[in-house]
């Protein structure tokens, strides 16, 4: 359980910490798949396949753990 921990606090800083960088060279958030909208005045942004790409690389770590 330790090692889950220790996992996932670092992946939250290594993103937190490259996010700019990654958001420009990878275009996290505007992949096609993740969708943008304005419902009435708001914008709602649904980064499904972002989501699907960061899952599977967090799986490919902790596989390699």
């Amino acid at each position: 359980m330790l090692k889950w921990l220790v996992v996932i606090v670092l992946m939250v800083i290594v993103t937190e910490v490259f996010r700019p960088g990654l958001t420009r060279t990878l275009r996290l958030g505007h992949l096609p798949g993740d969708l943008h909208f304005r419902v009435f005045g708001r914008a709602f942004h649904l980064p499904f396949t972002s989501t699907l790409l960061l899952s599977l690389v967090v799986w490919g770590v902790l596989r390699a753990i």
